[in-house]
């Protein structure tokens, strides 16, 4: 079955579910049974593990098809396939021992739920040295669909002789010590249930542990980061201001096109494309698959520009659409809370521009 009609199907009955979901913050928990079913979560598993193959290019199209219906559902399952998507890159291109997991994810249809964006370079929360592993202590933030969440992917930071080390791995959220603390009331994405998780003396074996890198300092995780998992979320803001010009069309067609119009919906229309230029530009650094400052470099001056972009889209079609934008029922609105979200991921904008000008002048990072 073409892999397109499904998405697209999908994205209807998500769409038809929207209008209700944003009245409230519940989760969006019918479209992630939906998505389960469907066999997506395994989107970006390669063929040869079980799943659909998907390159990153292929799972961005399809995160910006969802986000045009439904765009808390979305962006939640988005931190989802990057997880995935970076795992099966590493597998295929450092024959890193990322296998298991990826079949597991296809054969049981697990949902992975990330905790990356508030961790970042320094982590948080403690790993002290137990038998046979670690107890992790931690409270994380911005867990996007951790209802339906089967395991959490997170990190924490442990002291050894070499210093404090962050120590990466996952945990299933039935363990022993995990809880959901729902946290999220927020501007807009409201139905991405991104709550907090606490872990409480949570026993993490050595054997879980996927990756180690010291703290605070940059490693060569977060050049694959910014080339195969941001772009995937930023498609989701892409598919928002796609959504957003649609709409604002659909409420201006039979106005007379009066100067300011033209201004406003030409100021949209340069805004978007300047967007979609650079996520393609993105892709196409991910596409060459070659990690690395240069490479990082590219990829989150694409994030700058994109974010603006998506944001400067929503902005021109809340002033072409006048007044009218400002009632709910036009769903506008909706669309310009749920783009403010692309400020928020890393790297934001000004440690964005500091890390461009180290590299432009080949000063460490």
């Amino acid at each position: 079955m073409n892999a397109r009609e499904p998405i697209a199907e999908l994205g209807a009955r998500f769409a038809a579910r929207a209008g209700e979901l944003a009245e409230g913050d519940q989760f969006v928990a019918g479209n992630y049974e939906e998505l389960r079913a469907s066999g997506l979560l395994a989107a970006g598993v390669p063929a040869e593990l079980g799943g659909q193959g998907m390159e990153v290019g292929e799972l961005a199209a399809m995160l910006a098809t969802l986000a045009r219906a439904c765009p808390s559902t979305a962006l939640a399952f988005s931190m989802h396939t990057h997880i995935v998507a970076l795992a099966a890159w590493r597998w295929r291109h450092q024959k890193a021992p990322t296998g298991p997991m990826l079949e597991k994810v296809a054969r049981e249809r697990l949902v992975l739920i990330s905790t990356g964006g508030g961790d970042w370079l320094e982590s948080s929360g403690e790993a002290v040295p137990a038998d046979g592993g670690y107890r992790v202590s931690a409270r994380k933030a911005f867990c996007s669909g951790v209802p339906a969440g089967d395991l959490l992917v997170t990190s924490a930071v442990t002291k050894g002789d070499k210093g404090e080390e962050v120590i990466h791995f996952a945990v299933p959220l039935k363990a022993a010590g995990v809880t959901i603390e729902p946290t999220w009331r927020t501007l807009g994405m409201r139905n991405t249930a991104s709550h907090d998780v606490r872990l409480e003396n949570v026993f993490v074996p050595e054997g879980a542990v996927t990756a180690r890198r010291p703290r605070g300092k940059w490693h060569p995780l977060f050049d694959m980061l910014s080339m195969i998992a941001l772009p995937l979320i930023y498609a989701v803001y892409l598919g928002v201001a796609q959504a957003a010009r649609e709409r604002a069309l659909e409420m201006v067609r039979g106005r007379r096109a009066d100067d300011a119009l033209l201004q406003q919906v030409g100021e949209m229309e340069n805004q978007l494309a300047a967007a979609q230029i650079a996520h393609a530009d993105w892709l196409a650094c991910a596409a060459e698959g070659r990690p690395g400052a240069a490479s990082t470099a590219r990829c989150l001056i694409d994030r700058t520009l994109v974010a603006r972009g998506v944001l400067g889209t929503l902005d021109a079609a809340m002033g072409a659409a006048g007044g009218a934008a400002f009632f709910r029922r036009h769903r506008l609105e909706q669309l310009f809370r749920d783009a403010q979200g692309a400020r928020f991921h890393p790297l934001q904008e000004a440690p964005q521009r500091a890390l461009a000008a180290k590299v432009a002048l080949g000063l460490p990072l």
